[in-house]
C-alpha cells in the first residue's frame, strides 16, 4: 500500500496520507514522500495549488508513529532523531511553500498531523475535526512549530491547551487561530471538485492570482463555525496561566472556585511534570523567537533530549503499548523537576541542531 498518494488532479495537486487504519500516523517514508512530491511540484507549471487530506472518514492525521518512536528511543534513538530532523524541515518547507497549500483538517488532526496542516496557507475544519498537540500526555513538548501557534494563540489559551494536553473542537481551534475557515464534511467533496476546476482554468494567472481564486473557492463553501468553547473560559485561563510557574498555575487553578479549573488542574498534574515544565518554558520563548523556523530549532534541541530521558518511552508504554493509562513518570512530581532540569533541554547540542533559522 503506498503510504503517501500523490497525483495530479485538474489544477491541484493531491496529497492523501494513506494509512487509515493507522489515522494516517506519519512514518518517516510517509514524511520523505511527502518532501518529495512538494520539491517536485514547486516548479510544475501544471500544478496551480496543493491539496492535503487523509484516506478514511476518521482523520487526517494522529500525528507521528509513537509506537515505531517508543521501540526506536529504546534502542538509542538515531532513527527518530532523524525523523524528527526531516519532519522538522518538511514543516517549515509547507509555511513557505510557493503555491497555496490547503489542509482540509476533518477528523482527528493531533500533533505531526497539526505539523502537515496548521502551517499551510489555506487550513479548514470540518464539525468532525478534533485539533491537539497532546505531547505532554506522552512525556514530551509540543512540537512541529506547535510551540509557536500555542504560544500566538489567544490570552493563555495556547498555555492551557499545551499544558493539558487538551483537544479543540472546530470552533476553538478557529479561535486559537490553528485554522481558518469551517466547511461542513458533506461540503468538502464539492469544494475539491471546484478547487481541482478552478486551479485548472486558471492557467496562465500569476501566483496571486491563484491564491485568491483558491481563497475565494474556499470561502464559497465556507459556514459558520460551532461555537468556541474555550470563548467562555478565557477569563480564569487567562488568569491561571499567567503565573510565572506550573505550580504557581495550579495553584490558582485549584483555588479559582472554577470547576472546570479545577480539573484543567487535574489534568495537568496526570502529565509529565518534566514535559509540562519543559513546555511552559517553551511557549514563553517561543513567544519571543522571531519566526517559525527559530522555533523549529529550539523544537529540535528539546525533542532530542526528550530521547535520552524516561518519560516519552513510559508515556508512550502506558498510553500506547501496555494502555494501562498509568505512566510511572520520573521524576514523579513537579517539585523533583528543578530549573536546571527543564534548562538541559534548550542548551545547543553538538550534531543535533537543525539549523532552520
Amino acid at each position: 500500500m503506498t503510504e503517501v498518494q500523490a497525483f495530479l488532479d485538474g489544477g491541484v495537486g493531491r496529497l492523501v496520507l494513506n494509512r487509515p487504519r493507522a489515522l494516517n500516523s506519519l512514518t518517516h517514508g510517509m514524511v520523505t514522500a511527502l518532501r518529495t512530491a512538494l520539491d517536485d511540484w514547486a516548479g510544475d507549471d501544471r500544478i496551480r495549488a496543493v491539496v492535503l487530506t487523509g484516506a478514511g472518514e476518521r482523520g487526517l492525521c494522529a500525528g507521528g508513529d509513537i509506537r515505531a518512536m517508543h521501540d526506536d528511543a529504546k534502542a538509542g534513538g538515531a532513527g527518530t532523531r532523524a525523523f524528527f530532523r526531516d519532519e522538522y524541515r518538511l514543516n517549515a518547507l509547507i509555511a513557505r511553500y510557493p503555491k497555496p497549500y490547503v489542509a482540509v483538517m476533518d477528523g482527528i488532526t493531533m500533533g505531526g498531523g497539526v505539523g502537515v496542516s496548521a502551517h499551510g496557507a489555506v487550513r479548514i475544519v470540518t464539525e468532525r475535526s478534533i485539533v491537539a498537540m497532546p505531547e505532554t500526555r506522552i512525556g514530551i513538548a509540543p512540537d512541529v512549530g506547535g510551540s509557536r501557534l500555542l504560544a500566538h494563540a489567544p490570552g493563555e489559551l495556547g498555555t492551557h491547551l499545551g499544558l493539558t494536553a487538551a483537544s479543540m473542537g472546530p470552533g476553538d481551534a478557529l479561535l486559537c487561530g490553528f485554522v481558518d475557515h469551517f466547511v461542513p464534511s458533506a461540503r468538502i467533496p464539492d469544494l475539491l471538485d471546484a478547487l481541482s476546476r478552478g486551479t485548472a482554468a486558471a492557467s496562465g494567472s500569476s501566483s496571486s492570482e491563484v491564491a485568491a481564486l483558491v481563497a475565494a473557492l474556499v470561502s464559497a463553501h465556507t459556514e459558520p463555525a460551532p461555537p468556541a468553547a474555550l470563548a467562555d473560559r478565557r477569563t480564569w485561563i487567562d488568569a491561571c496561566y499567567a503565573a510565572d510557574t506550573v505550580e504557581e498555575i495550579v495553584d490558582r487553578l485549584l483555588n479559582s472556585g472554577v470547576p472546570e479549573a479545577k480539573e484543567a488542574a487535574v489534568a495537568l498534574l496526570a502529565n509529565s511534570p518534566t514535559a509540562v515544565k519543559t513546555t511552559l518554558a517553551a511557549l514563553r520563548r517561543a513567544r519571543t523567537l522571531p519566526s517559525l523556523e527559530a522555533v523549529l530549532d529550539q523544537e529540535y534541541r528539546i525533542s532530542c533530549a526528550v530521547l535520552e530521558g524516561h518519560d516519552m518511552v513510559e508515556g508512550i508504554r502506558a498510553q500506547v503499548v501496555d494502555k494501562d493509562r498509568t505512566p510511572h513518570w520520573k521524576p514523579g512530581t513537579l517539585a523533583e523537576v528543578a530549573e536546571a532540569d527543564v534548562a538541559r533541554f534548550f542548551a545547543p547540542r553538538e550534531g543535533d541542531e537543525l539549523g532552520l533559522a
